[in-house]
């Protein structure tokens, strides 16, 4: 009997285009932040381009030109890193960046092939020192969430002032931050280990919050579906992981599976209309437990999340569904 599961995923290769389906003269930086440095909308691409002290922007189409080709344009948006980057989800030219020298500015932009804006549509200063994260509220076109290096910023960009709120301040570096996708809440992780969850509209303080994560190590939190997490980041020993979390009760995760070890982080990447990309690809959390990616989960820790199936008689009786189908 052979000790070892059969993964699904065992010969999938990936589909690589097409010379003449690359995009070319792209030099992108490699570069040390806790942002996203490539984001893109249903049109536009932007990505951080290679030059000495950061700051510009390249802007490329999803779709060629008229030609075939695709036209690579350049933005000097920033004097320091640009360190985040985010597209409207109610605009698709609409680029919101943070960067090092402590702003965070609004673009308007147009088709690569054009003459791209030389000022921005909207500066803010939050007055947090160097700034690492900048995301956009998925239902309401006028929030921003802003991380400094300890603080997330909430901003209503028609009040440029002040923020509508600062909340708590965290212990260590905020590595990432993530909202549900109804925007009721924002999840964070930092270097101090923990996980918060905040409700914005209510208080300042996290609603939820507990030392979660392995490692203090470069890690990522994103919402899967209603009210579980998606976490990357390092185990103990160093190793690269992914975990399932539900974010009303942060003492333990879901499920976990290691991804091996390696000096690079994971991402995670949803798609917002179907299912993620990236790492894991989450459907639901029940279908996510029973998945090759996430086999370390016990019977306890599936009823808890929901899923199926946990007795002997649910397995029998899932398999035959399977069968018949």
């Amino acid at each position: 009997m052979n000790r070892f599961k059969t993964s699904k995923f065992k010969n999938t290769t990936p589909k690589i285009p097409k010379k003449d389906e690359w995009i070319n003269n792209v030099r992108a930086g490699s570069f040390s932040s806790q942002g996203n440095h490539i984001k893109a909308s249903s049109k536009l691409v932007a990505f951080n381009t290679d030059q000495a002290g950061g700051g510009l922007l390249g802007l490329s189409s999803v779709k060629p030109g008229a030609d075939g080709q695709w036209t690579v344009a350049q933005i000097s948006c920033h004097s320091d890193l640009i360190t985040d980057l985010d597209f409207s989800p109610f605009d698709e030219n609409l680029l919101a960046t943070c960067s090092g020298d402590e702003m965070v500015k609004l673009w308007r932009l147009c088709d690569p092939e054009l003459e791209q804006p030389s000022s921005p549509e909207l500066t803010l200063h939050p007055g947090q020192g160097r700034l690492e994260l900048v995301l956009f509220h998925p239902t309401s076109s006028g929030l921003l969430a802003v991380g400094s290096a300890k603080s997330p910023l909430i901003w209503d960009t028609s009040r440029q002032d002040a923020p509508l709120a600062v909340l708590e301040q965290h212990g260590d570096q905020l590595q990432s931050l993530s909202w549900k996708r109804d925007g009721s809440l924002l999840a964070s992780s930092c270097k101090d280990k923990m996980l918060r969850v905040f409700d914005p509209r209510a208080q300042l303080t996290p609603v939820q919050s507990a030392k979660s994560l392995q490692s203090n190590k470069d890690s990522r939190v994103l919402w899967a579906k209603d009210d579980f997490l998606l976490t990357t980041g390092f185990d103990m020993s160093r190793s690269r992981e992914v975990r399932l979390w539900d974010s009303r009760k942060l003492s333990s995760s879901v499920g976990y599976a290691s991804l091996g070890t390696s000096s690079g982080s994971g991402y995670s990447r949803r798609h917002t209309d179907t299912a993620p990309l990236g790492s894991p690809p989450v459907i639901s959390p029940p279908d996510l437990l029973h998945s090759p990616i996430f086999p370390n989960t016990t019977a306890k820790e599936r009823r808890r999340a929901g899923a199926w199936p946990c007795s002997r008689e649910e397995r029998k009786g899932r398999m035959e569904e399977e069968r018949e189908s």
